[in-house]
């Protein structure tokens, strides 16, 4: 008989695909309010994702990539579990960030947050070049997503809205591809029947 689940010979188990459905799914909650999905255009919606799944899942995921001895996706999983957890705390009116620029100080923050995107879009880049010699789906991932933050960080500093969309697309596009990277990993032949 087939035993009711798989036997593993990992003192681990894979925290890949914990870290890129979590990764998948704040970001394209968050990308489909930057498109405008369903008249939807203040991101607070998103901001509980990213502290519990975006952030939180995908901090522990890159810690048990440490454990696992897998530098790229510890440092990617971290990075972008930092990322949900920081864009929690520019979005929660507790922290005060968005109140600090008031007044005169208004017209700073679209430039603040644009300087805060691109720093992303530096990190995912560099990413991006660790990626070359791994699978197709993790080389677009981070290509999409490095357009992504591009985009949206030029749509804050250049006040450009179509910016914001074309980012909210390329965030679609690398969402999609992080479920389709997810489920590689998850559905393995041990544990499906339709691996990928």
């Amino acid at each position: 008989t087939q035993p009711a689940f798989p036997i593993y010979h990992r003192r681990l188990a894979n925290p890949s695909p914990l870290g890129l459905y979590s990764f998948a799914s704040t970001t394209l909650m968050l990308s489909l309010i930057n498109v405008g999905a369903r008249g939807l255009t203040v991101p607070q919606a998103v901001i509980g994702m990213a502290y519990g799944y975006g952030g939180l899942c995908q901090l522990l995921a890159g810690m048990w990539e440490f454990a696992s001895g897998n530098t790229f996706g510890a440092t990617a999983f971290s990075s972008y579990g930092g990322f949900w957890i920081s864009y929690g705390i520019l979005n929660t009116p507790a922290f005060g960030v968005s109140a600090a620029y008031t007044g005169e100080a208004a017209s700073q923050l679209p430039n603040a947050l644009g300087i805060y995107l691109e720093m992303w879009f530096i990190v995912t880049t560099l990413i991006f070049f660790g990626t070359f010699r791994s699978s197709f789906a993790l080389v677009f991932l981070f290509f999409t997503l490095s357009l992504t933050f591009l985009l949206l960080g030029i749509s804050n500093l250049l006040a450009e809205p179509a910016c914001q969309t074309a980012g909210g697309a390329f965030g679609i596009i690398a969402a999609l591809t992080a479920y389709y990277a997810g489920s590689a990993g998850l559905y393995s032949p041990d544990a499906s029947y339709v691996p990928l």
